[in-house]
């Protein structure tokens, strides 16, 4: 198996369907139906068998899994070893966050930084995944969760306010508990903003789920009910009122994240210290409990 293959065998095994994994490889689902036919041809065994539901792996596909990935584990430390001696301010960084940050805070920064440096491309990813540095999936990566693993250089470099909001329609309903609420879809159930928003509304009905934070705050403002929102996107937004009280009751982490491989590489670090420092600078928005805890500590 050459390259190319191994990449086409994982990424069917991994997907289970040609168009998930061509989506994953940035090709098309024929090209990637090409790619599994030539590589049986050339390998002279089936690998992966096609069922009702998507591909699953024959008996020879899992005995060879193992080693599969343990030659791409290799192959990507070798990459990540070549780029991230590139002394260049230039060339591709793939960054990735959650919609609600890029939009307002990451993106403006690095437009700015592209004045600067022309020939750095950001490709900024608004995801809800947590896509894999070690896998060079991203090589800098923006999240409201802590980083587990031991290849990620990984620091806090700042703090999101979240509020409770609705519509005025909401108002009185929210005040008995008699709300619908809008909250996160079942893989992330387990956020602190989701249990949160549960144990406010123990008896509600969940009206709208969305993984987005941009969809969930868009649905808010159709009136479709209650939903735990970042207060600096939240409070922009005339027609929404914070509900429960006056002040956020809940404050979530920002990690940053850069593969140790590739922390030091120019363009990789001349990103992430912009996001750094935008984040930064905003501070007092994300948060305005940081600028309270500041002032009390200078009194």
């Amino acid at each position: 198996m050459d390259w190319d293959d191994l990449r086409t065998f994982l990424a069917i095994a991994r997907q289970g369907t040609l168009s998930a994994a061509a989506r994953s490889l940035g090709v098309t689902q024929p090209t990637m139906g090409r790619r599994l036919a030539a590589m049986e041809a050339r390998i002279g065994a089936r690998l992966l068998q096609r069922t009702p539901s998507g591909y699953a792996l024959t008996p020879t596909g899992e005995a060879v899994l193992g080693n599969a990935e343990r030659a791409e584990a290799e192959v990507l430390a070798a990459e990540r070893a070549i780029t991230g001696r590139d002394v260049a301010l230039e060339g591709v960084v793939r960054l990735t966050t959650v919609d609600t940050l890029a939009a307002r805070i990451v993106a403006p920064a690095l437009a700015a930084l592209q004045k600067r440096h022309p020939g750095i491309v950001v490709e900024l990813v608004p995801d809800t995944r947590s896509l894999s540095l070690s896998k060079r999936e991203a090589d800098i990566a923006l999240r409201m969760t802590r980083f587990e693993g031991h290849e990620v250089a990984t620091r806090r470099v700042g703090a999101v306010s979240m509020g409770l909001y609705a519509t005025a329609e909401w108002i009185e309903p929210a005040e008995h508990g008699d709300v619908r609420l809008i909250t996160v879809l079942d893989d992330q159930s387990h956020l602190p903003e989701a249990k949160w928003l549960r144990e406010a509304f123990p008896g509600a009905s969940i009206g709208f789920r969305s993984n987005s934070r941009e969809v969930q705050l868009h649905a808010t403002l159709a009136g479709a009910g209650v939903a735990a929102l970042a207060c600096y996107r939240a409070d922009l937004e005339p027609s929404l009122v914070r509900l429960r009280n006056s002040k956020s009751e809940l404050v979530r982490d920002i990690w940053l994240g850069v593969h140790v491989d590739m922390r030091h590489m120019p363009r990789v670090r001349a990103v992430s210290d912009t996001v750094v420092e935008a984040l930064k600078e905003n501070s007092s928005i994300l948060n305005p409990k940081t600028q309270v805890s500041k002032a009390a500590q200078k009194s």
